[in-house]
C-alpha cells in the first residue's frame, strides 16, 4: 500500500519531469518546484534536499518503469517482436517530441554533478536491452546478432536523435528510418 508520503513524493517527481524537460537541469530551482506543486519550501525539502536529488529520483522512476515493462512482458511470454515494436514505437514518439525530452537536462546534470548516476543509468539501459535481445534470439524471433553492438546502436542513436531534435527539426521519415533499421537488424526479413 502506498503511503501519503510516497504519493506526495511521486507527485513531486511527476511535476518536476516537465520542469526539467522545459528548462534543463541548471535552470530549475526548488522555488520552481514549489510553484508547480503548490508545496511550501519546507514541505518540499522534507522530501528532497535539492534539485540534484530530485532529478535523480526522476531518472530512477523512468528507468525502473522501463525495465519493469520489459521484465513483465518477458515473464508473461509476450513475443519479443511485439516488445521490440512497442519499445521502438515509444522511442519514435519521444524522438518526435523533443519538448518532452530530458536530453538537455541530462547533459547539464552530467557535467555539473559527479555521482556516477549517469553511468549507472547507462548500464541499466544496456542490461534491459540485452535481456530483450537474448530473449528474442532464444525464442527464434530475432536473428543472431552481436548483442553489445546492437545495444550501442539502439541507445546512442536514440539519445543522439533526441538531442539533435532539440536543436534542429527532425523529420518523421528520418526517425522512422532509424527504427526500421533496428528492426531489420533484429528481425530480418520478418519485418
Amino acid at each position: 500500500m502506498v503511503t501519503k508520503k510516497e504519493r506526495t513524493r511521486g507527485t513531486i517527481i511527476d511535476a518536476s519531469y516537465a520542469l526539467f524537460a522545459q528548462k534543463g537541469f541548471k535552470q530549475v530551482t526548488m522555488k520552481d518546484v514549489c510553484e508547480v506543486t503548490g508545496m511550501s519550501r519546507g514541505g518540499l525539502y522534507s522530501h528532497f534536499s535539492g534539485t540534484d536529488e530530485l532529478f535523480e529520483a526522476v531518472l530512477e522512476k523512468i528507468t525502473e518503469k522501463s525495465a519493469t515493462d520489459f521484465q513483465t512482458e518477458i515473464k508473461n511470454g509476450t513475443s519479443a517482436v511485439i516488445i521490440l515494436e512497442k519499445a521502438l514505437d515509444g522511442m519514435e514518439e519521444e524522438m518526435k517530441h523533443p519538448e518532452g525530452s530530458l536530453s538537455i537536462a541530462l547533459y547539464e546534470y552530467a557535467e555539473t554533478i559527479n555521482t556516477g548516476v549517469m553511468e549507472q543509468l547507462n548500464r541499466n539501459a544496456k542490461e534491459k536491452w540485452k535481456m530483450l535481445i537474448r530473449y528474442g534470439i532464444k525464442r527464434g524471433e530475432f536473428q543472431e546478432v552481436n548483442i553489445d553492438e546492437i545495444v550501442n546502436v539502439i541507445l546512442y542513436s536514440y539519445q543522439g536523435v533526441r538531442m539533435w531534435s532539440r536543436i534542429i527539426p527532425m523529420k518523421s521519415k528520418t526517425i522512422r528510418s532509424i527504427t526500421d533499421h533496428l528492426k531489420k537488424q533484429l528481425i530480418g526479413g520478418q519485418k
